[in-house]
């Protein structure tokens, strides 16, 4: 049995500079601010690859890993804006050529539920101006840029951190790219499920059997409901575990931690999921964690995560920003603001404001953790 809906990204669109997402019927392509203000222009390329060792949602082929790396462009290189729908991303020179010569520390990205790493560009174009190059995947089932949302990608989110995993060992072995990598620095972030997904990378766990029986418990739970994007119920997700063997099969890879020794250290923006992960995986990562959490989520709840991770794993640096949920998203063009308010309507800080807050804090982070290649 196969679950699998057209979401909020069902109206997608080729977008000079690459695929993608694009949230809902109404939304056009849409025009982005003027060119930001830097001297050190930012490259992005877009790479279609796939992880053989696991089989996409349908048991049809390989999962496919749909891949963006930004990284230090060279002088000259033209930025041209990136946008989709009432979405303004950034500014980036597509397929550009390197800056130099020099590896550089690597960032993974991991996007939120159903969204895209094109809504981060904000924080990895920040990492790319100080001297990191940036590389994120678009998870499988839980993406807007595919077009179809598929149930399990929505339930079964340890999969999201081997797709990190696998990213690395391509990105690692890659002939055009791994001369500009230092693989010996790399470290990851993530919004909202890509918060859980690098706090699964660090060390953190939970099985799809444990989080059952917790939300048996409290079904009310913020980390025990659906999210809103997702297209189905929890009576779909009780019939689909029953017969589906690519779900079934990804359960049991759930009873195992999903950690990545490669993973020096880890920011979470918004994570979801953190009350229930085991206490012993918790308390027993070492990498250095920053966290950022906002006052005005509704999709997280903050005060819970913020008591786990003081409880559990102390050295964890958490700030609590004058942010809603989706305003780590990209930001919105003023059409947004009345088309999309549910994505766009953060009414904390401006959006603008809290990229830059959050964009300071992981600069600073990975580049005390990691170290910096000042372009």
């Amino acid at each position: 049995m196969r679950y699998s809906q057209r979401g909020l990204g069902s109206a997608r669109r080729q977008v000079r500079g690459g695929t993608a997402a694009v949230l809902g019927a109404l939304l056009l392509l849409g025009c982005a601010d003027r060119a930001p203000e830097r001297t050190s222009p930012v490259g992005r390329r877009h790479l279609a690859w796939m992880d053989s060792t696991r089989t996409d949602w349908d048991g049809r082929g390989p999962r496919p890993l749909d891949v963006t790396v930004w990284y230090p462009a060279a002088q000259g290189s033209v930025e041209l804006p990136w946008a989709a729908g009432v979405f303004r991303f950034g500014w980036s020179a597509q397929n550009a050529a390197w800056a130099d010569t020099r590896r550089h520390p690597l960032v993974l990205l991991s996007h939120g539920t159903g969204g895209s790493v094109a809504q981060h560009s904000w924080l990895a174009e920040a990492l790319v101006q100080a001297g990191f190059v940036v590389a994120g995947v678009n998870h499988h089932g839980n993406t807007a840029v595919e077009g179809l949302y598929r149930l399990p990608g929505f339930v079964l989110p340890w999969e999201r951190a081997l797709d990190l995993s696998a990213l690395l060992t391509q990105l690692a072995a890659d002939s055009a790219l791994a001369p500009h990598l230092d693989t010996a620095r790399v470290g990851a972030a993530g919004f909202s499920l890509g918060g859980y997904t690098v706090v699964a990378l660090a060390g953190g766990w939970f099985s799809y059997e444990a989080r059952a029986r917790t939300c048996a418990e409290r079904p009310e739970a913020p980390y025990c409901t659906l999210p809103p994007e997702a297209p189905f119920t929890l009576a779909d997700v009780d019939s689909v575990s029953r017969v589906d063997p690519v779900f079934q099969a990804s359960v049991a890879r759930s009873r195992r931690p999903v950690t990545d020794a490669r993973i020096r250290a880890i920011l979470a923006m918004a994570p979801a999921g953190m009350p229930l992960m085991d206490s012993a995986s918790l308390a027993g990562i070492t990498v250095p964690v920053r966290v950022l959490l906002g006052t005005r989520d509704r999709q997280v709840d903050a005060p819970g995560t913020e008591a786990v991770l003081a409880r559990l794993l102390p050295r964890a640096r958490v700030s609590v920003l004058d942010a809603a949920h989706y305003d780590f998203l990209g930001q919105c063009s003023p059409k947004g603001q009345v088309v999309l308010r549910a994505l766009c309507a953060g009414g904390g800080a401006p959006r603008a404001e809290l990229h830059r807050q959050a964009a300071e804090a992981a600069v600073t982070f990975f580049s005390q953790t990691l170290g910096a290649d000042t372009p």
